[in-house]
């Protein structure tokens, strides 16, 4: 029997993702476990794991010249940002279909999203395993983050601010979020 499991890719086909440009990102924690924090009274406070993440999102502008980091939250089991590839002649917005076909590897414009989401997993993760022995965080099994994360490409200021507030509000909206583990089928049914 094969067990392979086919996971659709959630990218744009054929898009080269260090084109310069603004990238609306969600990452999740896996199984949506809630690590981070808790909302009180509509704002989200960052635990010690919280600020931890708080810190690598931070550092991500050290590690990637290229990339500036504006408006994000960190929820409980999920962070949500604005990452900007600056890239050289950087805009607000990047057009999908104006990616060039054909381009070789080492004609980047700037950092690989996936590598830049890949080296923040990375350093939170290794991060939080020292925080589980010596801090005594809550422990995870597996992986701290899911798999794979959401992207999108900003495509104009519109969209960026439209954004921007959804990203603001969401501590306030955490009532209503899916991302929310007790408004979740198997959580409300194990009460």
């Amino acid at each position: 029997m094969d067990t392979t499991q086919n996971r659709r890719s959630i990218r744009l086909p054929g898009y080269d993702y260090s084109l310069p440009g603004a990238y609306y990102i969600s990452i999740c924690t896996k199984d949506r476990k809630c690590f981070f924090g808790d909302i009180e009274n509509q704002k989200m406070v960052l635990n010690s794991a919280g600020m931890m993440v708080d810190k690598w999102y931070s550092e991500l502008e050290n590690k990637f010249q290229d990339i500036r980091c504006t408006e994000y939250i960190i929820m409980p089991n999920h962070c949500h940002a604005i990452i900007i590839n600056t890239g050289v002649g950087a805009d607000l917005r990047v057009c999908p279909n104006g990616y060039r076909h054909g381009r070789t590897s080492g004609e980047h414009t700037g950092s690989p999203l996936h590598r830049v989401i890949q080296w923040f997993k990375t350093m939170t993760t290794n991060e939080y395993i020292c925080g589980v022995r010596r801090q005594g965080w809550a422990p995870f099994h597996g992986k701290l983050w899911q798999r794979n994360y959401y992207e999108h490409i900003v495509r104009n200021e519109k969209e960026f601010t439209r954004i921007q507030e959804y990203i603001r509000n969401n501590p306030e909206n955490w009532d209503m979020d899916r991302d929310n583990p007790l408004l979740r089928p198997s959580a409300v049914s194990s009460r």
